[in-house]
C-alpha cells in the first residue's frame, strides 16, 4: 500500500534542515534522540497521510485504470487494516514529539501538522492547486526538523521548506498529466485537468525555475559555499533533463522523471550540503 522508498522525496529535505540547525560556529549540536525522533515522525506522517489518502480515494482508484491495481482497490488489504494503518501511524507521530522534550513546539504542533496532511487527500475536490498543498505538505519537514531541534523559526528553514514546496508543486503536476482524462470525467481538480497538458507542463517548469530560484537564495541566507552552488548547477540540469523527457506528446516516460530523477535531486541535495557544512562550514 505505501512504498517506503517514496519517503525519500521528503525525508532528505528533512534531514539537510536538521543539519543546517545543528551545524553552529562551535560545531554540530543536538541529542541523538532529536535525529531519531525526525526519522521516526517522518516515518509515520507519511504512513499515516498515504494511508488515509488511499482511503478517502479507493473508489477513485478503482475507477481509474491507471490505479485500478491499489491494494484497497483490488481488496488485496481491508479497509479495517488500512484504517488501523492510519490511526496506529498518527498516535506513533504525536507520541514521537515527545522525543523532543522539554521543547513542546512539536508536541503543540503535531496535530495541526497532521491535519493538513490529511487534508491533502480533500484537496482535488475543491481545488486545482492541490499540487501545491502537497508541495507544503512536504515542504513542512526541514521547518519542523528545524523547530524541533532549536525551538524557534528563522529564514533559513522557510526558504528550504520553499523549495520543496516548487519542487513538489512542480514535479506532481507533471505527474498528474496521466489523469487528465479521468479527473474531468469525474470532477477532480488539478491543473493539467484546468488547463491542459501543454499550458501545465509550463506551469511544472515556472515551479521548478522557483525551487532554483529558492536554492541560490538558501545558499545566501546559510552561508553554503562552492559544494552546495556546485550541486544546485546539477540539480538545475537534473530538472531540465526531467522536463526534456516528459513532453505533452509523450508521457511514457513520467515516471522515470517522477522517481529516478526525483530522488536523485533530494538525496543529492543532502549530500553536498552536509559536505559543504562539514568542510566549508
Amino acid at each position: 500500500m505505501i512504498k517506503f522508498s517514496h519517503t525519500l522525496f521528503a525525508l532528505p529535505f528533512a534531514l539537510l534542515g536538521a543539519a543546517l540547525a545543528a551545524k553552529g560556529p562551535d560545531g554540530w549540536r543536538g541529542r541523538p534522540q532529536d535525529f531519531v525522533g525526525i526519522l521516526i515522525c517522518m516515518a509515520t506522517a507519511r504512513s499515516a497521510a498515504m494511508a488515509f489518502n488511499r482511503l478517502v480515494d479507493r473508489r477513485y482508484d478503482a475507477a481509474n485504470p491507471r490505479t485500478a491495481n491499489r491494494h484497497l482497490a483490488t481488496g488485496a488489504l481491508s479497509v479495517n487494516f488500512a484504517r488501523l494503518f492510519a490511526l496506529t501511524n498518527t498516535g506513533l507521530f504525536i507520541a514521537a514529539t515527545s522525543l523532543f522534550l522539554p521543547n513542546w513546539l512539536p508536541l503543540a504542533l503535531s496535530v495541526p501538522v497532521l491535519l493538513w496532511l490529511l487534508g491533502y487527500s480533500y484537496a482535488k475536490r475543491f481545488t486545482s492547486l492541490a499540487h501545491y498543498w502537497l508541495g507544503l505538505a512536504l515542504g513542512m519537514a526541514p521547518l519542523a526538523a528545524w523547530i524541533a531541534l532549536r525551538g524557534d523559526v528563522a529564514w533559513t528553514p522557510v526558504i528550504l521548506s520553499a523549495v520543496v514546496l516548487f519542487w513538489v508543486g512542480g514535479f506532481d503536476i507533471i505527474y498528474a498529466c496521466q489523469d487528465v482524462d479521468f479527473d474531468r470525467a469525474v470532477g477532480l481538480r488539478s491543473i493539467p485537468a484546468r488547463l491542459g497538458v501543454s499550458r501545465a507542463l509550463w506551469v511544472a517548469r515556472m515551479s521548478h525555475a522557483l525551487m532554483l530560484v529558492c536554492l541560490l537564495i538558501l545558499g545566501q541566507a546559510a552561508g553554503l559555499g562552492w559544494i552546495y552552488h556546485l550541486g544546485v548547477a546539477v540539480v538545475a540540469l537534473v530538472l531540465l533533463a526531467e522536463h526534456l523527457v516528459v513532453r505533452s506528446d509523450d508521457l511514457a516516460r513520467i515516471n522515470l522523471a517522477f522517481f529516478q530523477l526525483n530522488v536523485v535531486i533530494s538525496v543529492g541535495l543532502l549530500m553536498v550540503g552536509l559536505l559543504d557544512l562539514t568542510f566549508l562550514g
